[in-house]
């Protein structure tokens, strides 16, 4: 039996944050998979059990199977606790429960790791100095690498940017983040001219595409050649081990932090929901005071 068939509270919690929270697909598979791992092993250690008898004592014995016998990080077991502490907040909210069983889970402590970033030389010798291909492709790596660096947008804003989200004459971006969050990034004159004359040089424009990064056929970039060319392109300046397009919005906001932006700011331009999701990259600023303090301070 399909698990989902078994507790159709599933489905209707997967819809509420499809349709009303408006999450994205990729975070949708993420809960579903998650939700149906757990159902399953309910199914198999406890079977009869509806979503009202589930008890914490269940929970636990299923987070103690996975560590075990998948030995996964606990990076991966605090994303499985965070699904199954909204979808019974969601069974609280329709008034299904009148408790959630996850009151007494805790989940484990993960040691935060600074953020990876490019070094501002290194990005200056990137888009000086590096000879990017005379065709569209190359036309197109190098401004999405340096739109990517100006502006901090994640990899799927920057796939699905329209052309009518570049304001002209304001010289900014309206991006639209996680949750269909709208958030406006200033950006040069400068780059505002390349965009345009990006999009008035399309090679194929199709109908009913007006994504502002294109194929040659006209065609929406691909994430995962985006994430190739990326990694390809900051390899020839960094021996970083992570070279993604995340790492360029680490960079973007890192560089603002070294270089005085106010926090706040900082967390607006990324779209951060809450101000701790920023204040890792304060750690980065820190280690760069060290290090002057290491080299200036005669008695360091």
């Amino acid at each position: 039996m399909v698990i989902t068939e078994q507790y159709p509270a599933i489905n209707t919690f997967l819809n509420y944050l499809k349709f009303e929270k408006r999450y994205s697909q990729h975070t949708i598979i993420s809960y579903e998979n998650d939700l149906s791992q757990f159902f399953s092993y309910l199914s198999e250690q406890y079977p009869d059990t509806t979503i009202i008898d589930i008890k914490s004592m269940m929970v636990r014995s299923w987070l103690a199977q996975l560590k075990g016998e998948e030995d996964l990080s606990a990076k991966s077991i605090n994303r499985k606790i965070s699904a199954l502490k909204s979808f019974f907040k969601y069974q609280m909210k329709i008034g299904l429960l009148q408790q959630t069983p996850m009151t007494t889970i805790v989940a484990p402590k993960i040691t935060k790791r600074l953020p990876s970033f490019i070094q501002e030389s290194q990005l200056d010798t990137l888009f000086y100095h590096v000879e990017f291909l005379d065709n569209w492709q190359g036309c197109t790596e190098k401004l999405v690498l340096y739109l990517l660096y100006a502006t901090g947008m994640r990899l799927s804003e920057l796939i699905h940017l329209k052309e009518t989200q570049i304001d002209i004459a304001n010289r900014h971006i309206k991006v639209l983040g996680k949750g269909n969050k709208e958030r406006i990034i200033p950006v040069s004159q400068l780059l505002v001219d390349n965009i345009v004359q990006y999009i008035q040089n399309k090679p194929i424009k199709l109908e009913g595409i007006f994504n502002v990064f294109v194929t040659e056929k006209g065609k929406p970039l691909n994430p995962r050649s985006v994430y190739g060319f990326v990694k390809k392109n900051l390899g020839l300046v960094t021996t970083a081990q992570k070279k993604s397009p995340h790492t360029l919005r680490h960079s973007f906001a890192t560089h603002l932090m070294n270089n005085g932006a106010d926090l706040n700011a900082v967390k607006e331009l990324l779209g951060h929901s809450s101000l701790a999701a920023t204040q890792v990259y304060t750690h980065n600023t820190i280690e760069k005071l060290k290090e002057v303090f290491q080299k200036a301070h005669p008695k360091a």
